[in-house]
């Protein structure tokens, strides 16, 4: 956490997450990733940490959802020595696409840089379920769940930071004037 206080990441005031939440804190991991250094021994520490849930198994790639998780992809992906795939949205459907395939039964970890919602990670699951891919385990730089989301696999993450969140019609933020 010390570091993503010290890159600037870790920012206050009203922000509009991906799930369509509000948070009066929101950790911007494009901060700490923008170091190539730091972003390659982020990725050996997660990679580090999913190890023990792959049942000694080595995946053939690793997955992440465009475009936060793609450079957490491409080192834990270097830290496993295999390959580093994103999923994009196409027609509103999370898919693999610029070529990227995955064999019936591979094996693959999928992460992303933070996990609040687990909407983006579930939208992966299912394009890997899609591929016929078979995933060990679900990592991330970031757990702002606080561990409240089951994807069915192995799951684990470098911080864990409790940060509110509020529906918009919830959000005391908003009630008090402000906009995200």
């Amino acid at each position: 956490m010390s570091l993503f206080v010290e890159r600037g990441a870790l920012l206050e005031g009203h922000f509009l997450l991906s799930s369509g939440l509000h948070s009066p804190r929101y950790l911007q991991c494009a901060r700490v990733l923008m170091d190539p250094a730091v972003a390659t021994r982020l990725g050996g520490a997660l990679a580090e940490r999913l190890r023990d849930a792959l049942g000694g198994e080595t995946p053939g790639a690793v997955v992440a959802p465009a475009l936060g998780g793609v450079l957490v992809a491409h080192e834990v992906a270097r830290a496993f020595g295999c390959r580093g795939l994103f999923t994009e949205r196409q027609d509103g459907v999370m898919t693999l696409r610029r070529g990227f395939t995955l064999a019936k039964g591979e094996p693959v970890v999928v992460v992303e840089d933070a996990i609040t919602t687990g909407k983006s990670t579930r939208e992966v699951l299912d394009a890997m379920d899609a591929f016929g891919a078979r995933v060990l385990a679900v990592g991330s730089l970031v757990d702002r769940s606080v561990g409240d989301v089951d994807f069915g696999v192995p799951r684990r993450s470098l911080v864990r930071l409790e940060v509110p969140t509020y529906p918009a019609e919830a959000c005391p933020l908003c009630a008090g004037g402000s906009r995200p």
